[in-house]
């Protein structure tokens, strides 16, 4: 049984994080399976902790469900990180979420990274903020991030989306049972799609 924590930083209720995050969730869970793993997933909705995550940083002290909910990070074999994005960048709420974790926390840990945002524009926030906080964390951000636009959910982009999902989603599922991803020549067939080739 593989746990895997997902933090949504979504601020809305529904939204199009959490839509992400399921999609990952999914998908996630059927690439483990086929490797002979179980998923046990927890999904975190930061919007929910707002005001202990603010508590914690003027305290230093993380009490009640948001201590349970580190604990759980912490313990975690994997992490889905998903971020709505704000002025380019990721959102307050999960940066400050990453702030009040003590160092260590994240050591050696596979994440995959994932954010939405109204237009593609800002799909290079993953490498640009997403993945350098992390990496600074000591975490092992997986080599494919997911960013999906509004115009990515439905219509003719929503099978692109799909693919960028899996493909994430699996490089995940070898991280958890440490076996190398193998490229599959799809993969190469999308990546030249979405650079428009």
């Amino acid at each position: 049984m593989s746990h895997v924590v997902v933090i949504s930083g979504g601020l809305g209720s529904p939204s199009s994080t959490r839509v992400l995050s399921d999609d990952i969730v999914a998908r996630l869970r059927e690439s483990l399976a086929l490797k002979g793993e179980n998923l046990e997933a927890t999904v975190v909705e930061l919007r929910e902790l707002a005001h202990p995550i603010t508590d914690a940083m003027l305290t230093g002290f993380p009490t009640g469900e948001l201590a349970k909910v580190i604990e759980k990070v912490a313990e975690a074999d994997a992490l889905v990180v998903v971020s709505p994005t704000f002025s380019a960048s990721i959102s307050g709420l999960v940066k400050s979420f990453f702030d009040i974790l003590e160092t260590g926390t994240l050591t050696g840990k596979p994440v995959l990274m994932a954010a939405t945002g109204g237009t593609e524009r800002h799909s290079l926030m993953i490498d640009f903020a997403m993945r350098p906080l992390l990496s600074y964390l000591g975490a092992l951000p997986v080599r494919t991030g997911v960013f999906a636009a509004t115009s990515d959910f439905g219509g003719p982009q929503a099978a692109a989306l799909a693919g960028r999902v899996r493909q994430a989603a699996d490089e995940l599922a070898d991280a958890i049972v440490g076996a190398p991803h193998k490229a599959r020549e799809d993969d190469f067939v999308e990546f030249a799609t979405l650079l428009g080739k």
